[in-house]
């Protein structure tokens, strides 16, 4: 298991996690739905950016604090409109993202490992979505809400006439929507990584 070494868990390591998971709180606040793609309930942001950079930079389990942070925040500030199963979910399925991307990028220090680490963070984090909404998230919001999971399902029936249950949301909205995902959010690591690391290595 991979985990940050002894020696960087100091005050300085600490306070780059929280500034960047309070970066990435922020960051859940801008969301917007791609109505081609998937209903509007799931809706895209980039909050997880600030834990893959901190996976990355800092150590793989440093993401995964980045992710439980981030949640926390949210959760304490903003509140839960899912029983904070959204969060748990959120927490979930970020940390197996950075997780794993900080993991393979941390085994050699290259870009060709961080390409490889974003890549398989996003099949993990995509693998991992799509069995905590078809088990947990799709019940336990057509129970809070009082509706069928016909009605989910009809949401992604507008969107892609493909999708006429729940195993077929998930092939169709769910996977392509956190494949999309996970390729945005991997190119603005990319693009900012180098940019920013010098800051959190120093």
């Amino acid at each position: 298991m991979y985990t940050l070494k002894k020696e960087t868990w100091n005050t300085r390591v600490m306070v780059k996690i929280s500034v960047l998971s309070v970066i990435a709180f922020i960051l859940m606040f801008f969301e917007f739905a791609l109505v081609w793609l998937a209903p509007p309930f799931m809706k895209l942001d980039i909050s997880d950016l600030p834990a893959l950079i901190g996976a990355l930079a800092l150590g793989p389990m440093a993401g995964v604090i980045i992710e439980l942070l981030k949640n926390i925040l949210n959760l304490v500030i903003e509140g839960s409109t899912t029983g904070a199963v959204g969060e748990l979910a959120n927490f979930v399925v970020g940390a197996a993202f950075v997780y794993t991307a900080g993991a393979v990028y941390y085994r050699n220090k290259n870009f060709k490992n961080a390409i490889i680490g974003l890549g398989l963070g996003t099949i993990v984090m995509t693998i991992v979505i799509s069995i905590a909404n078809y088990y947990v998230m799709f019940p336990f919001y057509a129970n809070l809400f009082g509706m069928p999971l016909e009605e989910l399902v009809e949401m992604g029936t507008m969107i892609n006439g493909k999708i006429v249950d729940m195993k077929s949301m998930v092939i169709y909205a769910i996977v392509p929507f956190n494949i999309l995902k996970g390729i945005v959010l991997s190119a603005l690591t990319i693009l900012i990584y180098k940019r920013v690391s010098p800051i959190l290595h120093n």
